[in-house]
């Protein structure tokens, strides 16, 4: 028998049993793409978390976890990090050793950070306008690519605040933000955040507040409880805005010294690598503080990861030799049950070699398949992984 025949013989039995081979085609394909798709998501984080991390050079924060700082400063999240007051940021600057960029990442709205900096930030991760402009007043907001693809904002949108609580018993409202910018996609956290100074930050936090005047106030706006029929007006401290306009941003007001406000963490950038060895020294017994190198924390967080990746293949690679186990097991009883066939083959004038080239024929289909359908996976993960990467980061 030609080879013609012999492939005509296969897809015969292949279309045939099209459960079976559609189930051995599936499970020799986990077999070859588990493995391979974990490497390549790994390796699409770790490149993600290592090209953020390596564009930081110091973070400065409160003492505790090194690596929610981290998160904090760099992709946002872990919002429930410890805070220090501005007042440390400003003691590196006036140092001289190195440049600091405050980050109050604490508050969101819809889902996305709001993240209170200064306008050095955006220089420092090179940060383009693509619609409206930066930053000028209290109020205001700059909102990352994604975060105006997602909701459909534009410059001259507004954006509020979400409230840590339903009932907050402090006092402190939601606040409405006027967006004046959107920013350039880049790839970034930076895509998925709403950026406003730190004394709008702080003003949601409820550290700064403006007042409505009591004697401009409607009568459904004042209390009506007093005996007799008296009215009883309200002190002007009572009613608190919930939106920053230019008629009333010269009410808006800050208990305090504003450098004892609270900040997650800065940037520091040192000016040259004597500095930097001089100000890690600096705040190496400092009490209370920790600056961490953003690489050395992502190289212990990926030797974790790698020790548990590596566990986890050994896993896979164990299951898989039972899947390939299986599958051999299938495939003999699958001949065996093909004897009558076989014989039939031999009769019509088959040889010994054609009857091993038609289960060989079946074998490589399956094997063949499966690489295939691995190879395709792989492609979709290596497209799909960096989006998923991003918006999970962001």
């Amino acid at each position: 028998m030609n080879g013609s025949g012999i492939l005509f013989l296969g897809l015969c039995y292949l279309q045939r049993n099209r459960a079976k081979t559609l189930l051995l085609v599936a499970s020799f394909t986990l077999v070859w793409l588990l493995p391979a798709g974990i490497g390549l998501v790994v390796s699409q984080v770790e490149a993600q978390l290592r090209a953020r991390a390596q564009e930081t050079p110091l973070l400065l924060g409160q003492a505790g976890s090194p690596l929610e700082l981290v998160f904090n400063g760099l992709y946002f999240t872990k919002p429930g990090v410890a805070t220090m007051p501005l007042r440390e940021v400003e003691a590196v600057q006036e140092s001289g050793l190195a440049n600091a960029i405050p980050i109050y990442a604490r508050y969101s709205a819809g889902g996305s950070r709001i993240v209170g900096t200064s306008l050095e930030y955006f220089d420092f991760r090179k940060l383009e306008i693509h619609e409206g402009r930066n930053l000028l007043r209290l109020g205001e907001c700059v909102v990352g690519a994604s975060v105006a693809a997602k909701n459909g904002v534009k410059a001259g949108d507004a954006i509020i605040s979400t409230p840590e609580t339903l009932f907050d018993l402090a006092g402190v409202y939601p606040l409405k933000m006027t967006v004046v910018g959107v920013l350039a996609p880049s790839g970034s956290p930076d895509d998925s955040a709403i950026f406003v100074d730190l004394k709008t930050a702080w003003i949601i936090e409820g550290l700064g507040h403006g007042h409505e005047d009591a004697e401009k106030l409607s009568d459904s706006q004042k209390l009506a409880a007093g005996e007799g029929g008296q009215m009883i007006r309200l002190n002007a401290s009572v009613v608190e805005y919930n939106e920053i306009t230019p008629e009333n941003v010269d009410r808006f007001h800050f208990h305090g010294e504003l450098s004892d406000c609270p900040v997650t963490g800065a940037i520091v950038i040192p000016q040259d690598a004597k500095n930097q060895a001089l100000i890690k020294g600096r705040y190496t017994a400092a009490g209370g503080l920790q600056l961490v190198s953003p690489v050395t924390e992502m190289d212990e967080l990926f030797a974790t990861v790698f020790s548990v990746q590596r566990f986890v293949l050994w896993l896979l690679l164990a299951i898989g030799l039972a899947t390939l186990a299986i599958g051999a097991l299938v495939f003999l009883l699958s001949n065996r049950l093909r004897e009558d066939e076989f014989r039939h083959l031999r009769h019509l004038g088959a040889d010994l070699v054609t009857l091993r080239a038609l289960v060989a024929f079946e074998a490589g289909f399956v094997i063949l398949a499966s690489l295939l359908v691995s190879a395709l996976g792989l492609v979709l993960i290596h497209l799909i992984a960096p989006v998923i990467i991003r918006q999970m980061l962001g």
